[in-house]
């Protein structure tokens, strides 16, 4: 193999934990209202990730793609509408509109990331390296291809790198990636049902905890409160605010109330349904709304 220059090698291993992330930007405010432009917020396809951005030529809709600058290199990005709310983000200046051109240009490129992504597999293999291929890139005008990948800790890539720039004859770019991360680019189903929160609701993963699930009344059971990535599920996280504000508001499960010159026993609280199920001893029970409930004098009351 011929010599490979320093600048052909790009190498970058992201912290598989790194929850916030955040697109290069070649403009910054603190305050998005000092933008007179209107202020889009666009979608990288290849890795789900979404960012703010303006553009003072004209009006963009929804599903426009554009040209721009990304914390990658120069590439295509999708619109995926206007902000309302314009206050406290990075943001970068759309160069414009993508022409025909760069649309085939990116179909061309879909091609040749099918061929890389077996080419990186089979070197991988040979290096015998433990790390899986999540999805690979080609930069819209750049000499760049990026390859995204999981492994179970620190992988010593340089020589397939090597191997890599040898037969692609251009910049290298691997980043390991965690699995939450990975489950936001390839997407799928939750539990629920509906697709995962990190690909369908936000990209930005923010971290969960298992208190969450206790403050949510969930059961335990790994299998329920896990996602496809075998993490903890992000919707708890989501949810967390919610719950912590009404929790605060109803008697916890097992306190005894006096009512009806009997004192009864918190059975089930349901704050999505904004019931609360208490029992007696005499084996009766009754639902009342959470709006029934009120703490006097550090002592949970019925009203009426």
């Amino acid at each position: 193999m011929s010599d490979i220059d320093d600048d052909e090698i790009s190498i970058f291993e992201d912290d598989p934990e790194e929850d916030e992330r955040e697109t290069s930007v070649i403009a910054c405010a603190q305050d998005a209202d000092a933008y007179d432009s209107p202020i889009y917020r666009l979608r990288l396809s290849y890795s789900e990730e979404t960012f703010l951005a303006i553009y003072g030529g004209g009006s963009l809709a929804p599903g426009t793609m554009v040209v721009v600058p990304t914390r990658y290199g120069r590439d295509l990005a999708k619109v995926l509408g206007p902000l309302c709310c314009r206050r406290g983000s990075a943001i970068v200046q759309i160069e414009r509109p993508a022409e025909q051109a760069d649309l085939d240009r990116a179909e061309t490129n879909r091609s040749l990331e099918d061929e890389a992504f077996q080419v990186f597999k089979e070197k991988a293999k040979a290096h015998r390296l433990d790390m899986k291929l999540v999805h690979v890139h080609y930069l819209l005008d750049e000499p760049k291809i990026l390859f995204f990948f999981t492994a179970e800790s620190r992988v010593d890539f340089r020589e397939l790198v090597k191997d890599l720039v040898g037969i692609f004859k251009t910049r290298i770019e691997l980043r390991q990636i965690g699995v939450r991360d990975e489950a936001r680019i390839v997407s799928g189903l939750g539990i629920c049902g509906r697709g995962c929160c990190c690909n369908a609701v936000s990209d930005k993963l923010k971290p969960v905890s298992i208190k969450m699930a206790k403050d949510q009344n969930l059961s335990f059971n790994s299998m329920k409160i896990s996602g496809p990535c075998g993490r903890l599920l992000c919707c708890l996280s989501f949810e967390h605010g919610f719950y912590s504000e009404q929790v605060r508001l109803v008697p916890k499960v097992g306190s005894r109330i006096a009512y009806d010159n009997a004192t009864w026993t918190v059975a089930e609280v349901n704050l999505l349904s904004g019931k609360v199920k208490l029992s007696d001893p005499g084996g009766r029970s009754i639902t009342l709304d959470t709006g029934r409930f009120e703490r006097v004098d550090n002592r949970w009351q019925i009203k009426g």
